[in-house]
């Protein structure tokens, strides 16, 4: 009896593989938007078999970065401007409360590792370097969320922001000068954190910050370069 457990073991380990496989090259653009999953063709180019790459696909359509087409398959998800938003506002909504538990965690050692980060967000600006600009900004609020002691919490975090990332990759343009904006937002919450400000004005102004970008992208109609 115990022979035949290894086998769905083994079949486990491979699936995980797939996934983690499959899940790296859509996020770093390898199999950008709209590339269709083709599981012979997977299996060729990775040497895994058909069956856990399935699973794999599977799974990453439960985390919204796969999606099935009718007479297309399976294809790395494709978002436009408005889902784009919504992702945003769930996403507002759980970084200020991740903030907010955040926040008596945060010593004046890490609270200057935050401002640190900040001002180099404010360099790559003037220095008009987006990539290394959105790099820093999800460095910086993770700065703070490493600290949550809401560990769910923290894996929808991540999980959010992975879309988001791949997200980017689906609309072309960001919102003029909110990465501006956006850095200003990064001082006064980190002044909030630093003054033991009450954690329902934190989680506010937090989840503002993330809803000032869905409502630039919703007034300019393009995809923000920084989230």
């Amino acid at each position: 009896m115990r022979a035949v457990k290894k086998p769905a073991k083994a079949k486990e380990s491979k699936a995980e593989l797939s996934y983690e496989l499959l899940r790296s090259r859509i996020l770093d653009g390898t199999y950008g938007p709209g590339y269709r999953l083709v599981m012979d063709q997977l299996a060729r180019e990775t040497g895994v078999s058909t069956i856990p790459l399935r699973e794999a696909v599977r799974r990453l359509q439960s985390e919204g970065l796969v999606e099935v087409v009718r007479n297309i398959g399976a294809r790395v998800a494709v978002f436009d401007s408005t889902q784009v938003e919504h992702s945003l506002h769930v996403l507002a909504r759980l970084e200020g409360y991740a903030t907010a538990i955040s926040a008596p965690f945060m010593t004046p050692e890490r609270i200057e590792a935050a401002r640190e980060i900040n001002a180099r967000m404010v360099e790559a600006l003037e220095e008009f370097d987006p990539a290394s600009f959105t790099t820093l900004n999800r460095r910086f609020h993770f700065s703070i969320y490493q600290h949550c002691p809401d560990e769910h919490l923290c894996v929808l975090l991540e999980l959010e922001w992975a879309r988001l990332d791949h997200m980017r990759r689906s609309t072309l343009t960001y919102v003029p000068g909110r990465a501006r904006r956006s850095v200003v937002e990064h001082e006064h919450m980190l002044d909030l954190i630093a003054m033991g400000a009450e954690p329902s004005e934190i989680e506010r102004v937090a989840c503002a910050h993330k809803i000032a970008t869905a409502d630039a992208l919703r007034g300019a109609h393009v995809a923000p370069q920084t989230v």
